[in-house]
């Protein structure tokens, strides 16, 4: 079985084949140099956009900072298979004394087409935890969200839509935007995110 590697794993492999610096992906990208640290180094992922902005700044698809092989057919990924591909999770501290504090588990993506070559969307099964905490994000691309279990709270803009099991939504990613858990109960998506190369 392949070992399998971070999206901050992959980014320093990323910059160290392409001769890019910290400093260098962190102006490329628009991103805080603080945070690129801790991508790499800690695993910390407050939310999609940073990945989607270091993959345009690397020159990659995204696809490309979460995938362990390439697979140039069809990628079948069978019931209950999902749950061991979470790639990553989501979540800003809660609040602690000097800011810091223990990462909320907001928002747990798992992969459906991880292995797939040459994609140009990403989807997922995404869980939503009911205490997650998510800044508004950001993004060049569109994403198509299909709930499938809870009650989601979904900000856009300056609007809030509630969504119920069976609604759907498609919308630019350029609005800032972020989903939460409804009323307190788990909420389970189907995520599909694409951005363009």
């Amino acid at each position: 079985m392949p070992v399998k590697h971070t999206p901050g794993e992959r980014i320093t492999e990323l910059r160290k084949t392409y001769s890019i610096s910290r400093e260098a992906l962190a102006e490329r990208s628009g991103l805080d140099l603080e945070l690129i640290r801790r991508i790499e180094e800690e695993g910390h992922i407050p939310d999609l956009a940073p990945l989607v902005k270091i993959s345009r700044a690397l020159g990659v698809r995204l696809g490309t900072l979460l995938d362990d092989h390439e697979e140039l057919g069809p990628v079948i990924t069978r019931a209950g298979e999902a749950e061991a591909t979470t790639r990553f999770v989501t979540g800003l501290p809660e609040a602690g004394p000097a800011g810091g504090g223990i990462a909320h588990q907001g928002l747990n993506f798992k992969a459906l087409a991880a292995d797939k070559g040459g994609r140009h969307m990403e989807p997922f099964i995404v869980d939503i935890e009911p205490d997650a905490v998510q800044e508004k994000s950001t993004h060049e691309g569109e994403e198509f969200i299909h709930v499938l279990s809870g009650k989601l709270s979904m900000e856009y803009g300056k609007d809030s839509n509630i969504l119920d099991a069976g609604d759907s939504v498609y919308y630019d990613s350029i609005v800032p935007h972020r989903l939460l858990a409804a009323d307190g109960k788990p909420v389970r998506i189907l995520a599909v995110i694409y951005t363009p190369v």
